[in-house]
């Protein structure tokens, strides 16, 4: 089975707008409503690619209840630990006809020690051969080193497990071996003190968190493609598709899934296509991608 873990689930709310006038009235042309945060997302789009995963995190409130109602109707198992107090954050997207997205984001609500013990208590539940992920920012309460106590926790079973995040959340974890981690070109540059800026320095660069303790080290570049440096320090790289980008958010989560989908039905190199299909397919839509737009992108390979 593969998990997923949310620490600060959202309510995405995806507004358009012609030119916003700072200190007035601006009128929205249309708004829609996804649920997210970067584990979620990894398991729509691994619903969407028919592979069964159960969603872990933290809920509260009116909007946790929405969250929750809202990624069981899209067929995923639900095992999120409510909170007593506070609510699920809302994060605003505004899209105002500029090349960049515009994003407010919430804070997360405070997650008390018993509460982070309850979501330890479901993780001590994984079995030899499970799959966790790991993806997203924690809320201001948690230790920045929560990703390294969890890797910590289930260090004595065989379980592969994938980390999304950045900075000191990230490097805190390697020296646990994670199958698969994924930042994406900027990220890797901030590591490291410098630009990445073409599939060459990503690969050189990868190499280096993959001596840290890395297992396979994947990094996203958007139209640049993407870089991937496996177990056996092969370099593969892809292409990035063609299209219109219509949305920024969700992008790198379908490209961890498509990535966990592939290496489950065939190898690194198809991982890599899938990886980069749902990616694409995700940018080229208003929210996370749909089934028939990944597989149309993948023909194209």
């Amino acid at each position: 089975m593969i998990y997923t873990v949310t620490f600060n689930p959202a309510i995405d709310y995806v507004v358009k707008c012609g030119k916003i006038e700072m200190g007035a009235v601006n009128r929205l042309e249309n708004g829609e409503i996804f649920f997210g945060g970067k584990g979620i997302n990894v398991s729509l789009i691994l619903a969407e690619l028919g592979i069964p995963s159960k969603a872990l995190g933290f809920v509260a409130g009116f909007t946790g209840d929405a969250i929750e109602k809202g990624v069981s109707q899209n067929g995923i198992t639900c095992d999120f630990v409510h909170l007593d107090s506070g609510f699920s954050r809302i994060n605003i997207k505004l899209r105002s006809g500029l090349p960049t997205e515009t994003e407010l984001n919430g804070q997360g609500p405070e997650i008390p020690e018993n509460k982070l013990n309850e979501l330890f208590s479901r993780l001590d539940s994984l079995s030899d051969g499970d799959t966790l992920v790991l993806a997203g920012s924690i809320p201001a309460s948690l230790s920045p080193d929560i990703y390294e106590k969890i890797l910590a926790r289930i260090s004595n079973k065989n379980i592969k497990t994938v980390v999304d995040a950045s900075g000191k959340l990230l490097l805190n974890v390697l020296k646990y071996k994670p199958f698969l981690i994924k930042p994406n070109n900027f990220e890797l540059g901030e590591i490291f003190g410098t630009v990445v800026d073409t599939p060459g320095k990503a690969a050189e660069y990868a190499l280096k968190l993959k001596e840290m303790g890395a297992v396979n080290v994947l990094v996203s570049m958007a139209e640049k493609g993407a870089v991937l440096v496996d177990e056996h320090k092969k370099i593969h790289t892809a292409e990035a598709y063609c299209g219109t980008v219509k949305n920024t958010v969700g992008a790198g989560d379908s490209m961890v899934a498509g990535f966990i989908a592939g290496c489950e039905k065939e190898g690194y190199s198809y991982a890599m296509k899938l990886g980069t299909a749902c990616g694409g397919a995700t940018a080229f839509s208003d929210g996370l991608a749909a089934a028939k737009d990944i597989y149309a992108l993948l023909g194209e390979v």
